[in-house]
């Protein structure tokens, strides 16, 4: 992408960018947004682009510079002069992005450069552990009463002995009793799964 070449139009934002005109100022950064986007993706490695986006760059650059220019007074004399200062100005930010942020784009690797040891292991249950736990959830539906199963489900699914006897219009203490035989059938059976 070339950088905007020189017209009279161009000229005329500029001169009304000086006199603080806010409107201008939007059309100048729009006819040079597409150049200072090629300028940042140039300078950015690719680690940092995938830490950034360019379009927040040079926002942040094009409000500090009329921020600048409104408490300074200074003005660009033409369009090669805003184009070298915004330049200018968006390497020095993507200089001070990286200054800010090299040690962390320094230590980050793709899963791909990764060593499969150092990784750490899933928090979701293995294969044969889903499978196996289907295999105890049928034998434990299996090893008790039909009219317990119910209590069994609703367990599994997290609630309480009071909500589970609300439920299904056990008393507490039958529900308590089920589930304390249900868990002793498992400890017996299973003592590798259940503890004593």
């Amino acid at each position: 992408m070339h950088a905007p070449t020189r017209d009279a139009g161009l000229d005329d934002l500029i001169r009304r960018l000086n006199r603080g005109d806010d409107g201008a100022a939007e059309q100048v950064f729009a006819v040079y947004e597409p150049y200072l986007q090629t300028v940042v993706r140039r300078h950015f490695s690719r680690r940092l682009r995938a830490k950034f986006d360019s379009s927040d760059v040079l926002q942040s650059v094009w409000v500090a510079v009329l921020a600048h220019f409104r408490r300074s007074g200074d003005r660009f004399v033409d369009a090669e002069h805003l184009r070298a200062f915004l330049t200018r100005a968006v390497r020095n930010r993507v200089i001070d992005f990286y200054r800010r942020n090299e040690r962390a784009v320094r230590r980050e690797r793709s899963l791909e450069e990764s060593v499969p040891a150092e990784l750490p292991p899933s928090p979701d249950p293995r294969p044969s552990q889903v499978a196996r736990a289907k295999e105890l959830w049928e034998q434990m539906l299996e090893a008790c009463p039909p009219d317990h199963r119910e209590v069994l489900r609703l367990r599994r699914q997290g609630f309480s002995a009071s909500e589970i006897a609300a439920k299904t219009g056990y008393n507490y203490g039958s529900v308590y009793r089920i589930l304390a035989e249900v868990t002793a059938r498992l400890a017996r059976e299973y003592p590798e799964i259940v503890p004593a």
